[in-house]
């Protein structure tokens, strides 16, 4: 008797194939979203009460420009609450593929003949479009509280291009946490640990001239800090770092670079990964 062998079919080459691949799994995650509505409603919830609860806890105790005017304050912070929103997405992205490993769906994508990442790009993409929803509602929240802009629609808009590249960036960091553990639980956790730290020892919340010197440079070429401050300038919001650290003086460009720096190492090992990974 001859033996019958099976494998998973050839992948459909070429970029087209691939982002063609990477939409239809993007479409799949969307579809999955609408249907649990509660974590796009409590993932809406956590910024909303960062906002509230940095500009009236927060807004009339720390100096800006010189003053402690809360509605300075509350202008200064929404650049930073911002960022933070888009990189706090990261965790959901993580615990998402770690609960597709956890099922064995990721074992049934690999035997389809599909670009090997687009199962990851397709995550990535979906969570970028929630973020931008996300990003939407924190921004009608903004207004309501005292946040205005002061450049025009066009820089505004470039502002949260930035702001949603840096996510879309640490989103691939969460992909490769998503396939390195072993349950959902511990991708969020992990998701979440390094991500305090980034935030914090940034200017989102304080000017980091205020930090002591040794955490000063640390602050400074933060690539949070570098899309934060970048927004500052594109939105006309105080608070704008005087610092000669070349990210604080060339923010925009240091953003972008930051972000595609992150996107080139973090997909190439979260695709490595995928490639090697099993449920």
């Amino acid at each position: 008797m001859t033996a019958i062998t099976t494998q998973a079919p050839a992948a459909r080459g070429g970029i087209a194939g691939s982002v063609r691949d990477s939409l239809v799994v993007a479409r799949r995650n969307l579809i999955r979203m609408t249907r649990i509505p509660e974590v796009v409603l409590f993932g809406l919830f956590q910024p909303i009460m960062f906002v509230v609860l940095f500009s009236y806890v927060f807004g009339g105790s720390l100096t800006v420009g010189g003053t402690t005017d809360p509605s300075v304050y509350r202008n200064f912070l929404m650049a930073g609450i911002f960022a933070q929103t888009v990189t706090f997405a990261t965790a959901g992205a993580g615990a998402g593929i770690a609960d597709d490993m956890h099922k064995g769906l990721v074992d049934r994508f690999r035997s389809l003949p599909m670009a090997r990442g687009a199962v990851l790009t397709g995550r990535t993409l979906a969570d970028l479009v929630q973020t931008a929803l996300t990003v939407v509602v924190l921004a009608v929240v903004a207004v309501l509280v005292g946040w205005r802009i002061h450049e025009g629609v066009g820089k505004m808009f470039g502002a949260f291009g930035l702001l949603l590249l840096l996510g879309y960036a640490f989103s691939w960091i969460g992909a490769l946490i998503g396939l390195s553990v072993r349950t959902p639980e511990a991708a969020t956790s992990g998701g979440l640990i390094w991500l305090f730290p980034v935030t914090f020892i940034s200017n989102a919340f304080v000017d980091s001239s205020r930090m002591p010197g040794w955490l000063q440079p640390v602050a400074e070429w933060n690539p949070f800090s570098a899309t934060v401050q970048a927004s500052r300038q594109l939105f006309g919001n105080p608070g704008v770092s005087t610092s000669t650290a070349w990210p604080m003086q060339h923010p925009v460009w240091a953003s972008l670079i930051w972000s595609a720096l992150i996107i080139l190492v973090f997909r190439t090992l979260a695709v490595r990964k995928y490639r090697s990974a099993t449920s």
